[in-house]
């Protein structure tokens, strides 16, 4: 096989002639873009609860293109834990990444953005949460693996809705 150079200096290996490059999915940075901590009722919400806490947690995921093959795509969380209707915690965290993706099909792109890289990238932000509600007096939240083909197919089926459908009207 024929090797080339990255702008990196680290050698590709380049596929023989009339075979397809190989698909890429490189994640060249991580970061916190934004993280919220409140803890409103401190130091009333830090002593023991009469029961659980019910907890709330959002997720949402935002991607845009950074340049040619690069996107930086933000996995958004939302957490709130709230007892007898008052908030305990209310945690805010926008994880995000820079990924370059060579080689992918256009039709398979989508996916690769918005379920691949937050496929990735949610461990870490999944710390960060935890850390944070035991650093804010807590137990550390851990949230469960998210499936985020699914939730990319409920954010793409609503989309079509609200497209289809405006001020009640067929479009």
């Amino acid at each position: 096989m024929a090797q080339g150079a990255t702008g990196n200096g680290q050698p590709t290996e380049q596929p023989p002639a009339g075979e397809p490059a190989p698909q890429q999915l490189m994640v060249n940075a991580q970061y916190i873009k934004d993280l919220s901590f409140e803890n409103p009722r401190a130091p009333q919400s830090l002593m023991q609860q009469a029961g659980p806490p019910a907890v709330e947690i959002n997720v949402d995921v935002k991607a845009q293109g950074v340049g040619p093959e690069n996107y930086e795509v933000v996995l958004t969380i939302n957490a709130s834990a709230k007892a007898q209707e008052e908030t305990l915690f209310l945690v805010e965290l926008s994880y995000a990444a820079i990924v370059t993706i060579r080689n992918v099909p256009q039709q398979m792109l989508g996916a690769v953005v918005v379920v691949e890289v937050p496929r990735l990238i949610f461990p870490f932000a999944r710390n960060i949460i935890a850390e944070t509600t035991r650093d804010g007096g807590f137990p550390p939240l851990m949230i469960n693996p998210i499936d985020f083909a699914e939730l990319a197919r409920r954010n793409a089926a609503a989309a079509e809705q609200a497209t289809t459908t405006v001020g009640g009207a067929a479009v």
